[in-house]
């Protein structure tokens, strides 16, 4: 294990990996200080490798939040495991997030045999530390410490922020001399576009039923700022895998895909500083998961990996 090294200006790449729905999104939004990366609580939310940039006096720190590490049923689950598992080498510091109870699943065993192959140092970061007694968080930390060897064990809440400064603090600690890799006023370098489609995907995912959020991707059709004027207009389409799909997402007299425009128009204002015009359209594309070449119109392609 590396020894903690002395300040001076730092950067470099750190990962969130954990099991889906422990909160990896959120504390990554929480940390920058912004929203970029969808949350919902609903599992397997992120399905792309989303990176964001958080930048300070002390350095410049470019984190990876990746899709939860799960058992998966198609291509796209096999996609999303193959982005978290391979940002692991690829990065200077991992966080572990996971959930705080004492009872250690199958999930988080086979993500600590995983990471016993990985010579990067690793901080287990406690989530949610808000929903249990200051005590059990102890009881947590000794179920764990055996079965993994980590940097240090962090315990925070991505909700409310607690112990936000002392995670970054410690990420910092562990990461190389260097420069910035981005500008000062970066934040992500994600595309507006790729954005704009994961926010219409998380109102759908907060709106819609639990079988079918999984089943759906979102196509941007158009993206255009009107001239002298601050409106722009956004077409965009949601990929389903059934026809009966398609009908519990436009609702009654087009009353869901209504209630999702007009939640995703709000956050795509806020994000953009601009008015938004939305229009959204429904399209069924059968077993569109299971296809390579939908998949990389999607904007899932292994070969970008």
């Amino acid at each position: 294990m590396k020894e903690k090294q002395e300040r001076g200006y730092r950067s470099g790449f750190v990962t969130l990996i954990g099991r889906p729905n422990v909160g990896k999104s959120t504390l990554m939004n929480q940390l920058i200080g912004q929203k970029i990366a969808i949350t919902s609580k609903k599992p397997q939310t992120t399905r792309n490798r989303i990176q964001t940039v958080y930048t300070c006096e002390e350095g410049q720190i470019v984190f990876l939040d990746t899709p939860g590490i799960h058992k998966a049923k198609n291509k796209l689950g096999e996609y999303m495991v193959l982005v978290a598992q391979r940002t692991l080498s690829e990065v200077d510091l991992i966080l572990w997030l996971i959930e705080p109870t004492v009872f250690i699943g199958a999930g988080e065993r086979a993500i600590a045999e995983q990471l016993k192959r990985v010579k990067t140092n690793i901080i287990l970061v406690i989530n949610k530390i808000d929903t249990i007694k200051k005590e059990e968080i102890l009881k947590v930390i000794a179920a764990y410490q055996e079965l993994c060897s980590f940097a240090e064990i962090i315990p925070v809440s991505a909700m409310t922020g607690e112990n936000k400064d002392s995670l970054l603090s410690s990420i910092f600690q562990y990461l190389p001399e260097g420069p910035q890799f981005y500008d000062k006023d970066t934040i992500t370098d994600q595309p507006e576009r790729q954005i704009v489609a994961e926010l219409i995907r998380e109102q759908a995912l907060q709106c819609l039923e639990d079988e079918i959020p999984h089943g759906i991707a979102v196509m941007i059709e158009q993206m255009k700022e009107r001239k002298k004027s601050a409106l722009m207009d956004i077409e965009a389409v949601i990929i389903c895998e059934k026809q009966s799909h398609k009908g519990i997402i436009i609702g009654k007299k087009g009353s869901m895909l209504k209630k999702i425009g007009t939640k995703a128009r709000k956050e795509m204002e806020a994000l953009l500083d601009t008015h938004i015009n939305l229009k959204l359209w429904v399209k069924v594309r059968k077993e569109w998961r299971d296809n390579d070449i939908m998949l990389k119109n999607y904007g899932y392609n292994k070969k970008e990996l």
